[in-house]
């Protein structure tokens, strides 16, 4: 498969293009990971919350157990230290589903940064790649004696800007119908510039089947 074209402004340009790509690429997951610590960050009260509830919660329940061994009041006086204990258990789930809420956040932002503009991007310019490529991989088969040359003529006059063929010819139709060799590789040369090729240098100068009586 060809990727790239002979013709020098047509390689520089599919060159820059890719790279411009590849970088565009980058860029985009480089701010997608600087959203996603942005916004994780502000996870950071809900998981030191989470932290501190934990520590109060398992602290009042290991102070409850030696209380609630007091005869007589030991249950009286380890009920509110169990109750702030199991209020700090619901602190320390909240500030949990605060942090897993933000991180779930930060993935979504972070996943929207790198992907709209990178798809975008690929959509605009992987494309017309393609087509390059499967047009260039096709016409590159037929070039391979003089007779093609007068293939790709035949098709710049279906295919090329009228103002371009009457730069080579007053009348293109009739100088190809009449074998002229200069016009037939001139407009051969129009329609492989405009698919990315050239005509290899051994066909540059040969006389098409057209010449031959």
């Amino acid at each position: 498969m060809k990727l790239y074209a002979d013709v020098p402004v047509q390689r520089f340009g599919q060159v820059v293009g890719d790279l411009v790509l590849a970088a565009w690429v980058w860029a985009c997951v480089e701010l997608g990971l600087l959203v996603y610590k942005v916004t994780d960050a502000l996870g950071a009260p809900g998981r030191k919350a989470a932290e501190a509830g934990d520590g109060l919660a398992g602290d009042l329940r290991r102070m409850s157990e030696p209380i609630g061994k007091v005869p007589a009041v030991g249950d009286q006086l380890r009920a509110p230290i169990d109750g702030a204990a199991g209020a700090a258990g619901k602190l320390a789930q909240a500030g949990r589903d605060q942090a897993q809420a933000v991180e779930q956040l930060a993935y979504v932002l972070a996943a929207v940064t790198i992907g709209v503009p990178v798809l975008f991007a690929v959509l605009i310019w992987v494309p017309r790649r393609i087509r390059f490529a499967r047009r260039a991989t096709a016409a590159q088969r037929f070039i391979d004696d003089a007779a093609d040359l007068d293939l790709f003529a035949l098709r710049a006059m279906a295919n090329q800007p009228m103002h371009k063929l009457a730069k080579i010819s007053a009348d293109p139709v009739a100088a190809w119908r009449d074998g002229d060799v200069e016009v037939v590789r001139a407009l051969a040369t129009l329609e492989l510039r405009s698919t990315g090729l050239k005509p290899p240098p051994d066909l540059q100068h040969s006389e098409t089947p057209s010449d031959t009586p």
